[in-house]
């Protein structure tokens, strides 16, 4: 990374009660199956991956991404768990135009105004809350897998703004949130 470079994504996150019921599941992960990778960022799901950004312009992209919030609130619902083997698990939502939409209107304002891409992976965008991953060893994984892939897991909440997440060096912080334009 350059000097004066630092990390940034851009996500949802759920409200409260409903990340720290996120957050419990993720410690679960730790406990049973030595898996804390989660714990490095708050629950959310990834609209815009990891990129670099000069911090001292970071006001530019506070700007951008402020007139770019022009979105109406809409609601997520969550429903049980998804794998994408053999690392990574996840709770998923059911499909969401809404939140189809908001991700690609934000990819594409950050593409052509910040000049930032945006990776797009094998079946697009997979919106989704990761709750183990990476350092989830793949016996583990197998294991995990056994008793989440029929684990039930229901909730919904309104997202009405998107977060921009700042890494510190260890671990991923909300740094600023964008309220959606169109909020009542």
């Amino acid at each position: 990374m350059k000097k004066g470079d630092q990390k940034y994504f851009l996500a949802i996150i759920p409200p409260e009660p409903l990340a720290g019921e996120i957050t419990s599941i993720k410690k679960e992960f730790v406990e049973k199956y030595n898996s804390k990778a989660s714990l490095r960022s708050p629950a959310h799901i990834t609209l815009h991956m990891p990129f670099q950004w000069k911090e001292r312009k970071e006001e530019r992209l506070f700007n951008v991404l402020a007139q770019t919030s022009n979105f109406s609130p809409f609601n997520v619902e969550l429903d049980g768990f998804g794998a994408f083997s053999p690392r990574t698990i996840f709770i998923q939502p059911k499909p969401c135009e809404e939140l189809e939409a908001m991700n690609m209107e934000l990819l594409e304002a950050t593409k052509k105004q910040l000049n930032l891409f945006h990776a797009v992976h094998i079946g697009g965008f997979h919106p989704h809350i990761t709750v183990a991953f990476r350092d989830l060893r793949k016996p583990m994984f197998f294991e995990a897998w056994k008793e989440f892939e029929q684990r039930a897991f229901k909730a919904s909440f309104q997202v009405n703004s998107f977060w921009l997440l700042k890494h510190n060096g260890k671990s991923w912080d909300a740094y600023r949130e964008f309220n959606f334009c169109n909020s009542q």
